[in-house]
């Protein structure tokens, strides 16, 4: 079902309706932090343990409970990057930067670049500022045959998701985009809180301790670039430009929510619905899926299941004329509209 929020009065309605979801429980909130800090270094010991004692049916549940430590803890990092996890600013610092050591993320600069994403979100003119470029279809056929190909690799998702995640997660992360505009002795601070974990790691367990580690820490970083592809590259997302382009409209329709069950929810901490969260994102991730829910039953909201999900990874470019997302075209029409017309 193609349903659109075309109206202001339909903007007005949901603006006011998720204000009764932005109240922040500081005891849920640190009781989430605690219980997901503890799944998370339960996790490392148990993969530790199966690393080092050859109990290889048993890293497959160590080494997925670790990776859903890692994910709640980025997405509650996340959270305290736009203050709505505690009620406190210091309190959200602090936990983004504890959370920082599993999300491999340092937190000022994340917090930067991640609200410069929510300030451009659907803007063609900003692609820069988003976490997965997408060319137009108009771009893709007037580009060279070099430029087709890179693209057609970044895209393709199965060079995307490991190739991407390690690339973000081990290398970007240590000197991330805007390290200078941000504050460098923050990244620098990171990165040594994280060499002090891995000398932690290394005296406590060797060689399997620091292959627990990058072995969890780069599963995560394949669900979590899989989850961001989904947050906004599906067929009816929003893109448009200035001045056109409504804010508003691009943030609910350009994001998605991502039905995918409780127990996905569940390890992801309901940034699935992540539509609610760009249009309003003082809503702390522990309210977001019960507000996604309580307004489907005022109003229609699109989601997005499994088969959906994974179709969308079939779609490339931005087509402006009919406003979706499209595959490539098929390699003869790509190569009709590569001659130029006489």
């Amino acid at each position: 079902m193609d349903i659109r929020f075309g109206t202001a009065d339909d903007l007005r309605r949901i603006r006011a309706f998720t204000h009764g979801y932005t109240d922040k429980n500081d005891f849920r909130a640190l009781f989430a932090f605690l219980a997901t800090s503890g799944v998370y270094l339960a996790g490392m010991a148990g993969t530790i343990w199966a690393l080092s004692t050859g109990q290889v049916l048993w890293l497959p549940f160590w080494a997925a409970l670790t990776a859903v430590g890692i994910i709640r803890l980025y997405v509650i990092q996340h959270d305290c990057g736009h203050l709505s996890y505690f009620s406190k600013k210091r309190w959200n610092v602090l936990a983004g930067h504890l959370a920082s050591l599993a999300s491999l993320s340092p937190f000022s600069t994340m917090q930067f670049n991640h609200n410069r994403h929510h300030s451009h979100v659907g803007d063609l003119e900003h692609r820069e500022d988003g976490e997965v470029h997408t060319m137009t279809l108009r771009e893709w056929q007037n580009a060279g045959a070099g430029r087709r190909l890179f693209y057609r690799l970044y895209r393709n998702p199965f060079v995307m998701m490991p190739l991407g995640a390690l690339f973000t997660y081990f290398i970007r992360y240590r000197w991330p985009k805007n390290t200078l505009s941000v504050g460098w002795a923050g990244v620098m601070g990171h990165n040594l809180a994280l060499a002090l974990w891995l000398l932690a790691l290394w005296s406590l367990a060797g060689a399997a301790g620091l292959w627990a580690w990058f072995g969890t820490a780069f599963f995560a970083g394949m669900l979590g670039v899989f989850q961001v592809y989904l947050q906004h590259n599906f067929e009816d997302t929003y893109w448009g430009r200035r001045p056109d382009l409504d804010p508003q409209l691009a943030a609910l329709q350009g994001s998605s929510a991502l039905d995918l069950g409780w127990l996905w929810d569940l390890c992801t901490g309901n940034i699935a619905y992540h539509d609610l969260h760009h249009f309003n994102p003082r809503i702390p991730l522990y309210n977001l899926r019960r507000c996604h829910f309580d307004l489907g039953r005022e109003m229609p909201m699109r989601r997005i299941g499994w088969g959906e999900a994974l179709r969308a990874f079939r779609l490339k470019l931005w087509d402006e004329d009919a406003n979706r997302l499209v595959p490539f075209p098929a390699l003869e029409a790509a190569r009709k509209t590569s001659v130029p017309a006489e």
